[in-house]
């Protein structure tokens, strides 16, 4: 019998929140760590006394398993490996380290040689025998999720892909999660707990523009579409955002629309930016990358990182007993 991905990472509920770039601060992580799911901060090209002083409130906002996300493509490997190692020296045991897209083998051998748990998001079938076979959680991606996309499959066929050919790998399903329904869905496909990531953009705790917010509680899945024009600071990727100006038409000038200020330090925000405007950007937050789900038609309103965690925690927590319960019946058989 595989272990739930709560049994995996130590968890009360068998959920991930997406370690997402700018909105998912040390305050978003811990919330949905302390209310007994796995939260995560996103690193992102964050690196020095601007990483060091994210960790140090991950650090102390928790003891519960909480994690930091790295993306190898958007910093390249000596930068990658800069940011690993200041999270492996200035954390403790219970942070675990999340990658958005495949790190080099090394780097993954490096991380569970220091005791860490890895969490490797990917967005194919190769990529995920690969990342289970280094010893870490596999999160499949399906392309109804929010932000940037690693593959073509849809979350399902994906997770049942993997399933097939990792019959005993900790798999938790990506994309379009908006409710506990959508969870079964995701746990039949053969998924062992689900990442969250258009969920938690609404959350008190994020750091999402309130207009990014109310833009998000405003849609539905009709709202969204599948782009590649916020490539400024991340080349190559499609993403899925919801319509903007910008995206009905990107032939308009890559000027600067905005401001912004990441821990301390202030930058202008151009437009085609991946940046996501948080609660410390001001100008046109209608034309900026707005990352959403398909999931947004099931967010209706703001709640609290606790609340969405508890609106999870029947369907991820029954499934979680009732492993335990077949596990223990067949022992005793």
């Amino acid at each position: 019998m595989r272990a739930t991905l709560a049994e995996v990472l130590g968890l009360d509920v068998s959920l991930l929140q997406s370690g997402m770039g700018g909105v998912a601060g040390a305050e978003l992580a811990c919330a949905v760590s302390n209310a007994g799911a796995a939260g995560c901060a996103g690193g992102y090209k964050l690196a020095g006394e601007a990483l060091s002083a994210m960790l140090a409130r991950v650090a102390q906002g928790t003891d519960r398993p909480v994690g930091v996300n790295l993306i190898p493509e958007v910093v390249g490997p000596d930068e990658l490996d800069r940011q690993v190692g200041q999270v492996l020296d200035e954390t403790p045991p219970h942070v675990h380290l999340s990658f958005f897209g495949m790190p080099d083998d090394a780097v993954c051998e490096r991380v569970t040689a220091a005791g860490r748990r890895l969490v490797i998001q990917v967005g194919t079938v190769e990529d995920g025998v690969h990342a289970a076979g280094l010893g870490a959680v596999v999160v499949a991606q399906g392309t109804e999720a929010g932000g940037h996309l690693l593959g073509t499959a849809r979350r399902d066929e994906l997770v049942a892909a993997l399933r097939t050919r990792l019959p005993d790998a900790c798999l938790v399903a990506s994309g379009g999660i908006g409710s506990p329904r959508e969870a079964e869905r995701a746990l039949a496909a053969g998924a062992d707990g689900v990442l969250l990531g258009t969920a938690f953009v609404v959350a008190h705790e994020s750091r999402a523009h309130p207009r990014f917010k109310s833009s998000v509680t405003a849609a539905d899945e009709t709202s969204t579409v599948i782009t590649d024009v916020y490539e400024i600071g991340w080349p190559g990727r499609r993403h899925r955002v919801l319509a903007t100006p910008v995206t009905a038409d990107p032939r308009q000038p890559a000027k600067f629309i905005g401001k912004t200020v990441v821990e301390g330090k202030p930058y202008l925000v151009p437009r085609f930016s991946a940046a996501v405007p948080t609660d410390a950007t001001s100008g046109r937050i209608e034309e900026m990358a707005l990352y959403c789900g398909r999931s947004c038609g099931e967010i209706h309103d703001e709640v609290s990182a606790a609340d969405v965690v508890a609106a999870f925690a029947g369907v991820l927590g029954r499934a979680t007993a009732a492993k335990t319960e077949e596990r223990a019946a067949s022992h005793v058989g």
